[in-house]
């Protein structure tokens, strides 16, 4: 090591590498999440509002639960809304670090329990959106699709490989 590396380590130490949940989703799809993912929370928490505003016990902790999902959601997806939080910044550059299916399967599952938990319109009207949230991300996870060039020669090479097969065996026979 160098006498310049000892007295600043933290320059001497590599890059960290890309955030996964940005490989291979495009700038527009991002945002497309994001803003699924804010408007998912405005959903959740209307409508964990009004689920609450009744007797049953049930309706009123599913209410709370989407309450609280709409809090997660605000919070990984649109840090700027929590300013007043002062771990709002750690907890969305964290989320972003998660790959897309780690997110799918956490939204996906977050707006499932509280439909769960009480099966009612409202429940599955709030957690809709919330839900499609975790849909997109999962469909970033399968990532991008062939172009037909490509999917051709695979069917040509795979259809050339089965003739030279059949021929094979037919020369075998005789």
């Amino acid at each position: 090591m160098s006498s310049q590396d000892e007295q600043f380590p933290a320059a001497a130490a590599p890059e960290p590498a890309a955030a996964p949940a940005e490989e291979g989703m495009t700038w527009w799809y991002r945002w497309l999440c994001r803003i699924a993912g804010v408007i998912g929370g405005m959903s959740c928490a209307f409508a964990g509002l009004w689920n609450c505003v009744t007797i049953n016990p049930l309706n009123i902790a599913a209410g709370v639960w989407m309450m609280l999902n709409a809090f997660v959601l605000f919070l990984c997806e649109a840090p700027f809304c929590c300013q007043f939080i002062e771990f709002a910044n750690a907890v969305s550059a964290r989320a972003d670090r998660l790959r897309a299916w780690q997110k799918a399967a956490f939204y996906c599952g977050m707006a499932v329990f509280p439909v769960v938990l009480s099966l009612t319109l409202t429940t599955l009207f709030g957690n809709a959106i919330a839900f499609a949230t975790g849909v997109l991300y999962g469909l970033s996870a399968l990532g991008k699709k062939g172009d037909a060039i490509s999917y051709a020669r695979i069917h040509q090479q795979q259809k050339q490989m089965d003739e030279e097969k059949l021929t094979g065996t037919l020369e075998g026979q005789a």
